[in-house]
């Protein structure tokens, strides 16, 4: 048996884009405590304030292309924060799925079909989040 608790685990998702970044915060028991989409010139100071203010134990990121760059970049910063590169295929279509089920669209948005609508803002803080999921999905234990 195991000492480890993951309701006290807080995780960072992080979803790095050229002009805007996805960032999400989350306890181990899948408690959403902050989402927004950030200016890529601003994530680093951004991500610094919040690994500070939700004492953030993990940061979490896709492994898309660029992902080996922005890990050494944070690591450079976080040297004692663990970074942990998840499988994010799908994620862009999952968190547009996401989009309407915490947002759901009114009376005329919903006339169209789910899958040809689109979301009105980005959603990169959306795709965080699933980042973060799938992170714990994969490590249900820690």
């Amino acid at each position: 048996m195991t000492d480890c608790h993951r309701e006290n685990e807080t995780i960072l998702g992080f979803d790095p884009g050229k002009d805007k970044c996805g960032v999400a915060v989350m306890n181990g028991d899948r408690a959403l405590l902050y989402h927004q989409v950030l200016l890529t010139a601003e994530v680093i100071s951004q991500i610094s304030n919040l690994c500070q203010q939700y004492n953030v134990s993990r940061i979490v990121m896709g492994d898309q292309t660029t992902a080996k760059q922005w890990q050494r970049q944070l690591t450079a910063v976080f040297p004692n924060l663990p970074i942990t590169l998840v499988d994010e295929r799908y994620s862009s279509l999952q968190a547009r799925d996401r989009y309407w089920q915490m947002y759901p669209p009114n009376l005329l948005t919903s006339l169209i079909p789910q899958g040809m609508r689109q979301p009105p803002r980005p959603i990169d803080d959306l795709v965080a989040i699933i980042l973060v999921e799938r992170y714990l999905s994969k490590n249900p234990d820690c």
